[in-house]
């Protein structure tokens, strides 16, 4: 199982965060996005540079997502289709999405889309609190924990 990061957007420290897990677990952690990234020297942690365009990040990771992998991205029609290609998505700021809660936030990104296109300031979102960190922290360590049940049942 992988981890794939919506590289773009995905906030600095979270990338630290994940630096240390695979590190820690041997897991491989793949960032996607289309610029340059620079990763830590490690078997376990990859760029992916695709080319720019709308979405294409988005794309590599859909077609390359496994079943079981975690994706993890603010990007709510991405999470859609991982959820439905049987993989999991994890929001930087701490929220995994599932089945069925995303039809619900995929109708909210769209209505507040719609706000704004008729010109209706929504505002962004908040900085990354210190509560946000540890909710992201404690999804990640929970599915480390499940693959590395899943190994020791395999043995």
């Amino acid at each position: 199982m992988s981890i794939w990061v919506d590289a773009d957007a995905c906030p600095r420290v979270i990338k630290e965060v994940l630096f240390r897990a695979a590190e820690r677990t041997a897991v491989s952690v793949t960032l996607v996005a289309n610029r340059l990234l620079h990763t830590p020297p490690s078997p376990f942690i990859f760029a992916l540079q695709v080319a720019n365009g709308f979405d294409v990040a988005d794309s590599e990771i859909v077609k390359r997502v496994e079943m079981g992998d975690l994706v993890i991205t603010a990007d709510i029609p991405l999470a859609a289709e991982v959820i439905a290609k049987g993989g999991l998505a994890l929001d930087p700021r701490g929220e995994m999405h599932s089945a069925d809660t995303i039809q619900a936030r995929l109708t909210m990104r769209d209505f507040m889309e719609t706000l704004r296109a008729s010109g209706i300031e929504t505002g962004g979102p908040s900085a990354l609190s210190q509560r946000d960190r540890q909710l992201f922290a404690k999804h990640l360590d929970h599915y480390l924990l499940s693959i590395a049940n899943q190994k020791e049942e395999k043995d």
